[in-house]
């Protein structure tokens, strides 16, 4: 089996991976290791794109054949189902930018330099992954829940998905590997709070069965 990292925000995300493949997690976060298949390693950071970015850098020392950011997802989309796990090609951080009255500049129109948009990178040809619907993502530090807002961001960015990890597991990966992408589960649409229409457990079910498909096909 190749060395590979699966990175996570939450322990509950994988909590059957880590099962599966005997992964003990002590903590909260930090970077851990499988009792039954040594080559696999999972790293556990929190929510967020600073704790992602922190922990991606913390073990930057370390390089993998393949990286996978695994997580649940929110949906801008109607056409992909609750709970269907979809490949996030490419991710962007779509709260950089400024104000200019009610309109907002998107950071790549301020001629700052830099980039927030980023791609996975895939140079392995996975059976798995390629039966999956591919999605463009947004990362952000607020979730989404207003009509005008969720209208605007769209428009502005043509995002499938939303997550608050994506786009700084993205950029976090250029040192770690040649291999790298980012798999996730629809728990809810983008739309008004309303957690009673939300399915977790589906989510996370389908996202951890998609995912150990994809080991068990990387250990033969």
């Amino acid at each position: 089996m190749p060395k590979v990292l699966i990175v996570a925000a939450t322990q509950n995300e994988i909590q059957p991976l880590l099962k599966i493949f005997k992964i003990d997690v002590s903590g909260a976060e930090g970077l851990f290791e499988s009792n039954s298949e040594p080559n696999l390693f999972v790293l556990i950071t929190g929510v967020g794109m600073v704790n992602t970015a922190y922990y991606l850098g913390r073990y930057s020392h370390n390089l993998y054949d393949i990286v996978i950011n695994v997580g649940i997802c929110g949906s801008f989309n109607k056409n992909i189902k609750i709970g269907e796990v979809v490949n996030v090609v490419t991710d962007t951080f779509s709260e950089m930018g400024a104000e200019d009255g009610k309109e907002f500049i998107k950071y790549v129109d301020l001629n700052l330099g830099g980039n927030t948009l980023f791609n996975n990178q895939v140079t392995i040809d996975f059976t798995s992954l390629n039966e999956l619907k591919n999605v463009n993502g947004i990362t952000v530090n607020t979730i989404h829940g207003n009509e005008e807002s969720i209208q605007k961001t769209t428009k502005l960015f043509n995002a499938d998905v939303e997550s608050m990890e994506g786009a700084a597991f993205f950029k976090g990966c250029h040192r770690l590997s040649e291999n790298y992408f980012q798999i996730r589960a629809v728990s809810n649409y983008v739309e008004k709070r309303d957690k009673s229409k939300w399915d977790i457990p589906l989510a996370i079910n389908n996202l951890n069965n998609f995912v150990t498909t994809l080991l068990k096909e990387l250990i033969k």
